[in-house]
């Protein structure tokens, strides 16, 4: 692995392990954060991942001919409640770039700590937009920033919003 090839981030939510993995597979879409730094579209859609290995994590939205689907990703690891990993495609990649995602679930005292290691960056080339011109740990900080406000927003809205 090169310098700034992934990312890693943690949150505690407060709520069992099974629990933890359904509101990041299942709710997905009622806890990541809207606006067009953290979706894939330029019009509010409604994310979802399909259930199971080989499922997608796709954002599907209304237009005049139907329903347009962008995917995201495809699921290469399903092993509920512990561990997810999925691949990855920003809107800007080509059809042979991607990078990789991996979820763990892991039971602590006070609920499940949910890490998050975004991966295979190393592979996109230093120019690509993604990178938004940053290289190395600097490219690492912010994806992880990035994440760290999406796994906030999964605390809150387990906290909050489903009342735990």
């Amino acid at each position: 692995m090169t310098a700034g090839d992934r990312a890693t981030v943690s949150a505690l939510v407060k709520v069992p392990q099974a629990t933890a993995f359904e509101v990041f597979t299942q709710e997905i879409d009622l806890w990541w954060r809207k606006g067009p730094k953290f979706r894939f579209g330029r019009q509010p859609g409604a994310l979802t991942f399909e259930p199971s290995l080989g499922g997608r994590l796709f954002e599907s939205f209304p237009s005049e001919s139907g329903t347009h689907v962008r995917e995201v990703g495809r699921v290469t690891v399903w092993e509920p409640p512990a561990r997810l990993v999925f691949t990855w495609r920003n809107v800007n990649f080509a059809d042979d770039e991607s990078t990789e995602v991996e979820v763990r679930f892991e039971p602590s005292e006070s609920g499940t700590l949910v890490t998050v290691q975004h991966r295979g960056w190393g592979a996109i080339r230093a120019d690509h937009p993604a990178r938004h011109g940053l290289q190395g740990a600097d490219f690492s900080r912010m994806i992880g920033l990035w994440w760290g406000d999406l796994m906030s927003a999964m605390r809150v809205y387990v906290e909050h919003r489903r009342g735990k």
